[in-house]
């Protein structure tokens, strides 16, 4: 779900609201629209998680003092019992994984969001890593897959539909009537 997100939230910015509802630490990659002052991505991304916070406490209040209490109790897992987890604590990751996202901000470099949430996430789990298959479209390696031309071309307004595995159509080429 992360790895979705960290893709199509260049385009569509409400989709952050997943990861800033559900983790919170992952929400570190709307640092990417401050930086850039991309502010109405980042006003977006705000409002949309404001309104589904703002509706859901309208049906259930009681379920939100439990969410708080949940991420007041959130601990560091035991070293023992053979669990596979990055024994760094999240307040060491979170000053890096913001760096990361402020750089590539900076620089273009949209492959450093994925990698900056993933080492945000309050426990950083030996599958927690599967967030980092989102490099592949955000990579320029990764350009010419579906995912990296979807997020690389233009407004939809834009761009004529795009049909993979086919040679596009010529507009000089007239169809049959039908």
């Amino acid at each position: 779900m992360f790895a979705t997100v960290s893709v199509v939230g260049f385009r569509w910015p409400a989709a952050w609201a997943i990861p800033l509802l559900t983790k919170v630490t992952p929400g570190i990659g709307l640092i990417w629209f401050a930086v850039r002052r991309e502010w109405r991505s980042l006003g977006i991304a705000v409002a949309a998680t404001g309104a589904i916070a703002f509706v859901s406490l309208a049906f259930d209040p009681i379920g939100w003092v439990g969410w708080f209490g949940l991420l007041r109790r959130q601990e560091f897992p035991a070293l023992e019992g053979g669990l596979l987890f990055l024994p760094v604590h999240l307040w060491l990751r979170l000053p890096v994984a913001a760096a990361l996202v402020a750089w590539g901000a900076a620089t273009d470099r949209r492959w450093t969001v994925p990698v900056a949430v993933c080492l945000a996430l309050p426990t950083v789990w030996l599958t927690s890593v599967a967030i980092l298959v989102a490099l592949v479209p955000l990579s320029g390696l990764g350009a010419h897959t579906p995912a990296g031309a979807w997020l690389r071309s233009a407004p939809a307004a834009d761009r004529a539909p795009v049909r993979y595995g086919r040679a596009p159509r010529s507009p000089e080429v007239a169809t049959p009537a039908g």
